[in-house]
């Protein structure tokens, strides 16, 4: 007869959050764990750190942070009505559109910029010294 399995009490955070499906691949989380985008309990979180129930684990992607509270522990990647019982989400909401609109943005791959569009920023910035 075979022991019955116990729910385990850690994990590491590179497995935990892509287990919960914070992030798409595992490596993808580690990556983040090392690159300083991964914090648990405020301090940074190396990929093998461990995390059990109650942790706050706060993940900066796509310029989005998410801050959420280790609810359950998983180790296999679960789907997302499971997921959703292993964490308490306390992210803020995302800004509106009128808010991101509004915000200056140059497009991707245009290089810096010429010395006229950089005196017509100051302009509208109101640095100029006239």
């Amino acid at each position: 007869m075979p022991a019955e399995q116990s729910a385990p009490t850690q994990a590491r955070v590179d497995s935990w959050t892509w287990a919960v499906r914070l992030f798409k691949t595992r490596s993808a989380a580690a990556e983040a764990c090392r690159g300083g985008h991964v914090r648990v309990n405020g301090a940074a979180a190396k990929p093998a750190q461990q995390v059990k129930p109650g942790d706050e684990v706060r993940i900066r992607a796509a310029g989005v942070e998410r801050i959420v509270i280790v609810e359950r522990i998983v180790t296999k990647r679960v789907g997302p009505p499971i997921a959703a019982q292993c964490l308490i989400d306390r992210s803020p909401p995302p800004p509106s559109r009128e808010v991101l609109a509004s915000l200056p943005r140059r497009d991707r791959g245009s290089g810096r910029p010429t010395k006229r569009e950089r005196r017509e920023t100051d302009r509208l910035l109101g640095r100029t010294e006239n």
